[in-house]
């Protein structure tokens, strides 16, 4: 099982830009699905954007869409997540989450409890 660490959360103003980093240790990354997960203070996680394991298919949701990009690089065993143009509303805790069986659909929401292998979480506070 992958070992994940987030890294690159802290506060921006509205309009700025951040760049989350998922770190992976364990053997296989590159056969691994990765997932972002935003999570609201007191609200449920969801899913923000899934990037397949040869980075070949993507998914973002609504809220984010053309603003946030996803890629990864396999020799570094990392994935990341460019916030940019944030919204007060993308404050949260941002959570990267593996599992070499889940399958980007570019339609479909990820579900957190599809996954076992989660980090410790990175926080974006966005400033009106």
């Amino acid at each position: 099982q992958l070992q994940l660490v987030e890294s690159g959360g802290g506060l921006v103003q509205a309009g700025g830009s951040l760049r989350l980093s998922c770190a992976a240790s364990g053997s296989a990354f590159s056969y691994y699905t990765i997932v972002w997960f935003h999570q609201p203070a007191g609200k449920e996680r969801l899913g923000v954007s899934c990037i397949r394991a040869s980075g070949g298919s993507t998914y973002y949701g609504d809220s984010v869409k053309g603003r946030f990009t996803i890629s990864r690089d396999n020799a570094k065993s990392t994935v990341y997540l460019q916030l940019n143009d944030l919204k007060p509303e993308d404050t949260g805790a941002y959570f990267c989450a593996a599992d070499m069986d889940y399958y980007c659909e570019d339609d479909q929401s990820p579900d957190a409890s599809d996954f076992t292998a989660w980090g410790q979480g990175t926080q974006v506070t966005v400033s009106s």
